[in-house]
């Protein structure tokens, strides 16, 4: 059996997370592997057999989509081409945790294809959605990543097909301890920005950042390039975690017992989700990095208690799954060309 794993490259979590998955689907079969929209600062321990340019969406200095980097950087002619030329059919099934190229390409050419993402969970009628509805956000997700059977990652399992966090193997073995610092990622603001809100909080602070090449320090405040093993060490040791409303982060920082505050980025659905199911949770959650939410700030400083989760290791079982529904024929069959003749579909590419 060989499989197709498809992996969205925008952030660090869908790699992260399939640091853990593609080793168990490799007990079972042959697993290649393409990523797409690659802003990963992470590398893989495993071969990434097509790198495309994909599709993704750019983030502003200053915590919001960068709309006009997001149109400028996008190459839809070339996501057309790699999505018809793509040597799909020498796969038996492909898995797509929110990769398009994989997901289309496997559509118009009639392969198996299941998903396995987060976005699965979050867009699931039964999942927490923020009162203020984004239909634009909410139809490309929708279409984004077109198979026909989903199983999806959330903060809590919301329906029988959504599964809790995958949670790093190396984060499990650690044992949390307290020295004295509060780690940071924000890859929405800029290094500026950051300095310039945190510096007036008497705290030491760890920020990880893709605009650090160099670890340097201003006042309190360290900026570190990102790299998996230093942060893991920031992050066993922190007292506290300030970050994105991201998925695999929030739910690593929850596991470990510590105090969480989170920034969804404005004007991004998933993340907007994430924070209304982080709310529901206790999570504080702040809708910008301002110094209008200071007192919010030196609260969760000095007196927040941490909020723990104690997320199973459902690992085994979700491949399990998945590769039962194949062998079982339960991934409904579509029709293309009636998709073909559907207005909608065009207004997906242009």
């Amino acid at each position: 059996m060989k499989i197709l794993y498809g992996i969205q490259g925008t952030g660090n979590g869908h790699l992260s997370r399939a640091e853990e998955i593609i080793p168990e689907f490799s007990k079972y079969a042959d697993v290649d592997v393409i990523i797409s929209g690659n802003q990963s600062q992470l590398k893989s321990s495993f071969e990434i057999n097509y790198n495309k340019s994909g599709l993704t969406f750019m983030a502003s200095k200053k915590g919001k989509v960068d709309l006009m980097s997001t149109i400028f950087k996008s190459h839809p002619i070339d996501f057309i081409r790699d999505i018809k030329n793509f040597p799909i059919k020498q796969y038996d099934l492909v898995i797509s945790d929110f990769e398009p190229i994989s997901a289309w390409s496997a559509l118009i050419h009639n392969v198996p294809s299941i998903e396995l993402s987060h976005q699965a969970a979050v867009l699931h009628q039964s999942s927490p959605k923020p009162i203020k509805k984004d239909i634009i956000s909410n139809y490309i997700l929708s279409h984004y990543c077109p198979t026909k059977l989903k199983f999806g990652f959330h903060f809590e399992e919301y329906d029988k097909q959504i599964y809790g966090p995958i949670i790093r193997d190396a984060v499990r073995q650690l044992e949390p301890s307290n020295s004295n610092h509060f780690t940071v990622y924000l890859p929405a603001y800029d290094n500026k920005r950051i300095f310039n809100i945190l510096s007036h909080f008497p705290v030491e602070w760890h920020v990880f950042s893709k605009y650090t090449t160099t670890e340097y320090t201003e006042k309190n405040v360290t900026f570190k390039p990102i790299d998996k093993e230093s942060f893991t060490t920031s992050l066993i040791s922190c007292d506290g975690i300030l970050c994105g409303a991201g998925f695999e982060l929030p739910a690593e920082a929850m596991y470990l017992g510590k105090k969480l505050m989170v920034i969804p980025m404005s004007g991004q659905f998933e993340q907007e989700c994430n924070a209304e199911s982080l709310r529901r949770l206790g999570v504080t959650v702040l809708t910008e990095l301002s110094l209008s939410f200071y007192r919010e700030l030196n609260y969760w400083i000095n007196f927040e208690k941490p909020i723990a989760v104690n997320f199973n290791n459902q690992l085994k079982n979700v491949v399990e799954d998945v590769l039962t529904a194949f062998e079982n024929k339960q991934i409904p069959e579509v029709n293309f060309e009636r998709i073909l003749l559907n207005p909608q579909f065009y207004r997906y590419f242009f």
